[in-house]
């Protein structure tokens, strides 16, 4: 594609961003469980710990099956799994909707349904955070972070919908639910494309090898600064490896794809129609137009600017990784401590207005309920946001390690757990839900980034898929010991309704528990840092020598 079509592809990818963004706001509705949960559990008269078994089949579905999803759609390319994915979502939500309207339903199938929620809703987010890591690769921590942000802001987006459309009316919201994901991730579907860089073209797997082994020999040091001009490449398969090579006495070469033998190659096509050539398969390999050159200019002008392209960990090699069981240990530790007050905010809002004040209306603490949802939905879209862009500035600017956002992210958990152990006035409470919101914003916006610079963008899907098996473990773990606890200090009401009426006391022991992890968490995030500083040494040295 000729350079004059640039503007055509810039938009192209705009709009394909947005696609992701859109399709990413309908992804993280578990988040929003808390608004409609207590309500759920008290019309099929199911306990605390049955309410949150239920809430985390939700979690399972989004994160025990990331590594075989990653896999996928490393493999197949992102755009068949966010039909899936729609699909997944509207199955899981409207039986839950019936079940609501019936007030009854076995438990095991009500957690089967909750898991198709989370299925779903993996599979449509995997391939929005793969588009757009492919299509902006210089600005990677950007471009995730508006995904990782619609996902964060999704629960406030459905909850804020919910009570303007149906105030007080559960049934309606998981109507909503089932028809509101449908719909965006359908409609996502259709924008949502992956578009190479001009200067890349489609290779065989034998040149992409070839190009790779001659590369080798002339790769920088990690964090040397790069020739100006120098260019990066992306790929969305996992078939091969290819390092991009470009000519650093001049500016790259612009030269366009050789189209394919049946099509026309007149030079007034229409703009449209190259766009379209240009979204190459997905799971191609993407190589510079220098790859074409003799063997000795290609080697002369091999250089390689970001680590993330010519490493490539994954499988075994990555389970065998010291960094990989330090990011997974981290991630297990924080965002166990954020869904738990994420599933039980609703249940910290119930507590707390009950004993402050036994006349409040069921009406008012949906409201409540839904309010506090709100608060943590806008303070991890704020995290995410600021924790994507915030990194790429520490990396460009101040050539500081992304990691220490997760350090953040450990500081304002503590902070939250602290606030949660001591607020009894529920009119504070948002201090607990937006803190909780912003450290579980700050953690999930910068981590897509740091898997891809620690083990490579080719297999970042299914990395990442590995790296959210960490929630599965923490994640149960607290939340169950959130529905003991509350279940330990809940009675019946005349109604044959539990309830907890002894305020901070029904949930407190479980912060205990969070607070203590929280500090575990700011000790494995500072001996990240320090490990990575050695690795990169390790590195710089080894490349020093082979020069």
């Amino acid at each position: 594609m000729g350079q004059q079509h640039q503007p055509q592809l810039r938009r192209a990818r705009l709009i394909a961003s947005v696609a992701a963004t859109v399709l990413s706001l309908a992804c993280g509705t578990n988040y929003v469980y808390s608004a409609w949960a207590p309500q759920f559990a008290e019309k099929l008269k199911l306990s605390a710990t049955q309410s949150n078994l239920i809430g985390q089949f939700g979690n399972l579905g989004m994160y025990s099956l990331g590594v075989p999803v990653g896999i996928f759609v490393d493999r197949r390319g992102p755009r068949p799994f966010v039909l899936v994915g729609a699909f997944l979502l509207a199955a899981g939500y409207f039986p839950l909707h019936i079940a609501y309207d019936r007030a009854s339903g076995s438990v095991p199938v009500l957690c089967f349904f909750s898991f198709l929620t989370g299925l779903g809703s993996c599979m449509a987010f995997a391939a929005a955070v793969k588009t757009s890591a492919l299509n902006w690769p210089s600005h990677r921590g950007t471009a995730t972070a508006f995904p990782l942000a619609a996902f964060g802001l999704s629960a406030f987006f459905f909850s804020f919908l919910g009570a303007l459309l149906f105030p007080g009316d559960p049934s309606a919201f998981l109507r909503l639910l089932s028809v509101g994901t449908f719909l965006l991730t359908f409609v996502g579907f259709f924008f949502l494309r992956v578009y190479p860089h001009h200067n890349y073209h489609a290779v065989s797997n034998n040149e992409a090898r070839r190009s790779s082994s001659l590369s080798t020999h002339l790769r920088p040091p990690y964090g040397q600064a790069s020739p100006r001009g120098a260019l990066s490449p992306e790929e969305a398969g996992t078939s091969t490896t290819g390092t991009i090579t470009t000519n650093v006495a001049s500016p790259p070469i612009l030269s366009d794809p050789q189209p394919p033998p049946n099509c026309a190659s007149s030079s007034n096509k229409n703009v449209d129609n190259d766009i379209e050539e240009d979204a190459v398969d997905e799971t191609s390999s993407l190589m510079s137009s220098t790859a074409s050159e003799p063997v000795e200019n290609v080697v002369a002008s091999s250089v390689d600017t970001d680590r993330s392209h010519r490493i490539d960990i994954r499988g075994w090699k990555l389970l065998r990784s010291q960094s990989f069981w330090l990011l997974f240990t981290i991630m297990a530790i924080l965002s166990g401590v954020g869904l738990m007050t994420i599933n039980n905010i609703g249940n910290d809002v119930n507590a707390l207005w009950k004993h402050y004040d036994n006349s409040v209306t069921e009406d008012f603490l949906v409201h409540r309920q839904q309010m506090h949802v709100s608060i943590l939905s806008i303070c991890s879209f704020l995290g995410r946001l600021l924790s994507g862009v915030g990194s790429d500035f520490l990396v460009r600017s101040l050539h500081a390690s992304r990691i220490w956002c997760l350090f953040v992210a450990s500081v304002v958990f503590l902070i939250a757990q602290v606030c949660a152990l001591n607020i009894e006035n529920p009119r504070l409470l948002g201090f607990v839900s937006g803190l909780s919101g912003l450290g579980y914003g700050f953690l999930f916006g910068v981590f897509p980034s740091l898997v891809t610079e620690a083990f490579g963008i080719r297999g970042l899907s299914q990395n990442w898929g590995f790296m959210t098996l960490a929630p599965v473990i923490s994640s149960n773990t607290f939340n169950l010991l959130y529905g003991q606890v509350l279940d330990a200090h809940s009675v019946f009401d005349p109604s044959g309704e539990r309830s907890c009426h002894d305020g901070l006391e029904c949930y407190r022991v479980a912060y205990w528990a969070t607070l203590i992890a929280c500090t575990v968490g700011i000790a494995f995030t500072l001996w990240t840092v320090q490990h990575e500083q050695i690795e990169l040494a390790r590195e710089r040295r080894k490349a020093n020598g082979e020069d």
